[in-house]
């Protein structure tokens, strides 16, 4: 079962839906609401790293488990429902600290 604070892959459809690309997203729905619901809450990661006011800069320092290909941002305005069954892969687990960094960051977007 797909956690919080994990980074998978999932495809991800070009907008004339000829062709697909896996694209990485972080997982910010509760263990408890991935169990449940057989869904999962995600925010798009980017390698796009221009200023962004909702964005957090990561890198494989950030990780507790896993490696980045390349310094990305968390797009925390960005966020997405997807189904778990469309995950291709994990590939890491972010900090705690950047999990609380998350959250102060959507909570400043929802204000």
């Amino acid at each position: 079962m797909p956690k919080q604070g994990e980074i998978v892959l999932i495809p991800i459809p070009f907008s004339n839906l000829q062709s697909i690309k896996k694209r990485p997203v972080l997982i910010i729905s509760n263990d408890y609401y991935n169990e449940l619901t057989g869904d999962i809450i995600v925010l798009a990661i980017t390698s796009n790293l221009n200023e962004k006011k909702y964005s957090i800069e990561i890198t494989d320092d950030n990780l507790d488990e896993g490696q980045l290909k390349i310094k990305s941002c968390i797009r925390c305005d960005k966020i997405y429902t997807l189904s778990q069954e469309i995950i291709v892969s994990k590939f890491g687990i972010v900090s705690h600290d950047i999990m609380e960094k998350v959250r102060s960051k959507i909570s400043e977007l929802i204000k």
